[in-house]
């Protein structure tokens, strides 16, 4: 009896993995007898922080003029991250977001790992060649968590290509995904599992499901929502590909939404309405829970027995 094909994954990514990517490899891990074979990493991306990003509880001069450096590329939009910054400093976490360097990733400490400096044109990331023949030889098909936009032969290298999230339904919301949905104050949301081909956000469909955003109170909770999402599609889009009469569904360019530019988010209006709403839902969470501890205290109350 011939194997069951993927049986081996590559991970594409940068110098560290956000935690809901290493809960969707442990996940795959844990619910099939697939293998990751192969780690490749992207080095040229040389200043990111990994686990003191986590834990940053105050501001600091080096803030501030990053906050500077930040405002002459993305503009308007700054604000907004401003306002997820200083909300991750009061105690908002978003622990899904928590960054965990590729060498302390427990799942992957018996995959080998290749450092990878990819050739950059115009945005487009090209692996090299060493590179793409290892994952052509060593893995059946590859998960992109990293290097940014990719072209070239490393998307028809492994024999079921390389799979890819976009964080909205691309029939719908290409191009920026979550902040347009939220702007656009849509009750539901979806994630596509795509096989990349060499257009942006176009690709086969290979897994799609969508959720209620109805207690999103912020942009942050949409994408908090997407990610739990996706920790469980990877392993479903998969699996599919290892169903001999799956076939991954082909959009028509007729039938691909809307692209959002992200030049659309560094305008005053795009940018204030976003953060309008994110500070309107902080205080209607923070008054939502202060309603909740006040009925939990009222019931616990020996008067109202």
């Amino acid at each position: 009896m011939s194997e069951v094909e993927p049986a081996t994954v590559g991970i594409l990514t940068e110098p560290f993995l956000y935690e809901w990517q290493v809960r969707a490899i442990e996940r795959l891990q844990d619910e099939t007898d697939i293998t990751v074979s192969l780690v490749v990493q992207n080095v040229a991306d040389t200043e990111c922080e990994a686990e003191s990003w986590n834990t940053k509880q105050r501001l600091g001069l080096d803030d501030v003029t990053q906050f500077f450096e930040v405002f002459r590329q993305e503009k308007a939009w700054t604000l907004v991250l401003a306002e997820r910054n200083i909300a991750r400093l009061l105690g908002d976490e978003q622990t899904l977001w928590h960054r965990h360097s590729v060498e302390n990733v427990d799942c992957l400490d018996e995959t080998e790992h290749v450092q990878c400096v990819p050739e950059t044109e115009n945005g487009w990331n090209e692996l090299p060649d060493g590179v793409v023949s290892r994952l052509e030889a060593e893995c059946d098909v590859a998960v992109r968590f990293g290097f940014g936009l990719v072209r070239g032969d490393v998307l028809t290298a492994p024999k079921y290509g390389v799979l890819s999230f976009h964080p909205a339904d691309i029939r719908r919301y290409r191009g920026m995904g979550p902040p347009a949905i939220f702007h656009d104050g849509r009750a539901r949301a979806g994630s596509t599992l795509q096989r990349l081909n060499e257009s942006i956000d176009g690709g086969e469909i290979v897994a799609y499901d969508d959720v209620s955003l109805a207690d999103c109170h912020t942009l942050w909770d949409v994408f908090d929502r997407l990610a739990t999402l996706q920790i469980s599609l990877l392993t479903s889009g998969i699996t599919s590909l290892r169903d001999p009469t799956f076939e991954p569904r082909t959009i028509s360019d007729e039938q691909l939404g809307e692209f959002y530019y992200r030049d659309q988010r560094r305008t005053v209006s795009f940018s204030g309405r976003v953060l309008a709403k994110n500070l309107a839902g902080r205080v209607r969470h923070g008054l939502e829970r202060a309603r909740s501890s006040e009925e939990t205290d009222r019931r616990s109350s020996p008067l109202s027995k």
